[in-house]
């Protein structure tokens, strides 16, 4: 199986949260092991687009649910008021009542790493462990000021929309310079999914109103050590927004963090090295369910 040429999405299935409609990808065992995947916030991304590569390795014993996050896909694009991250953890979990998950894994990049950081702090006994990549859930970092002022990912939002508008060719540019490590290996129909999503009538409205409508940001300084779940940090060695040294600050303010940092890659490691990403990944998530198996009974 060649994961490099994700495949065209699933239909897929639509679920009622609270009031809002999320759209998600299931795939894999229905008795396996619930397993959630939050994707990014960079444009057009979807659960489908951030993870469709690696899922199908996962999915061999998981049940896996890749959600479009609020906002993203064919979920609801509400305007969010208020703390953000707060907003999107309670849906969240509203989303894994309605799907009769009591307690699940979370692998998440970016944007869903943040979200899935609050809902293990205000809601941990929905949260069995925790994969994170790329997120910034803290304004500061341990040895220099965030790039761009911790706004990096919204600058290139703004550069993707203006102008004069999306293009296949800008989509490429922005995945080649901030999410893979190598340029050349950005497979085209990586590309064309997220600029056909990125054309949505509605996640182009959002964009061109800048960060208004997406709620109020939140530090999540105080949260992270009220985690109680063991927490991976997965970070690509040249991530361009955020350096190997603010994960590891990361790991350090949870008290079961770990960080695991991996060469030749940059933002999106579960698309660039699908492979050594699923064998990283579900080592450290079978490790934690069967420890956590043993304290249960």
């Amino acid at each position: 199986m060649d994961l490099m040429d994700i495949q065209a999405p699933p239909e897929g299935g639509y679920a009622e949260a609270d009031g809002v409609k999320y759209h998600y990808v299931e795939l894999g065992e229905s008795g396996g092991s619930p397993t959630v995947f939050l994707h990014g916030g960079g444009p057009g991304c979807t659960g489908w687009s951030d993870f469709g590569q690696v899922a199908p390795l996962f999915a061999a014993d998981r049940r896996c649910l890749l959600v479009d996050i609020l906002q993203y896909g064919k979920s609801a694009k509400p305007v969010i008021e208020g703390p953000m991250w707060d907003y999107h953890a309670a849906k969240t979990v509203a989303l894994l009542d309605t799907l009769g998950v009591e307690r699940a894994d979370f692998v998440c990049n970016s944007w869903g790493g943040t979200i899935a950081l609050n809902l293990a702090a205000k809601y941990p006994e929905r949260v069995r462990s925790l994969v994170i990549t790329g997120s910034m859930p803290v304004f500061h970092g341990p040895l220099a000021p965030l790039p761009e002022g911790g706004r990096r990912g919204r600058n290139a939002r703004d550069v993707y929309y203006g102008g004069t508008g999306p293009t296949w060719e800008k989509m490429r540019e922005l995945i080649a310079r901030l999410e893979w490590y190598d340029a050349d290996a950005v497979p085209d129909g990586t590309v064309t999914l997220r600029f056909e999503q990125s054309l949505d009538p509605e996640e182009t409205a959002l964009a061109g109103a800048s960060d208004n409508p997406r709620g109020d940001w939140q530090d999540l300084t105080a949260e992270l050590g009220l985690i109680a779940a063991p927490t991976l940090f997965l970070w690509g060695m040249y991530d361009a927004f955020l350096t190997p040294d603010y994960p590891l600050m990361l790991a350090r303010m949870i008290p079961k963090g770990n960080l695991h940092i991996m060469s030749e890659a940059s933002h999106h490691p579960q698309e660039e090295r699908p492979y050594d990403y699923h064998s990283v990944v579900t080592g450290f998530l079978n490790q934690n369910h069967n420890r956590l198996s043993v304290e249960e009974t």
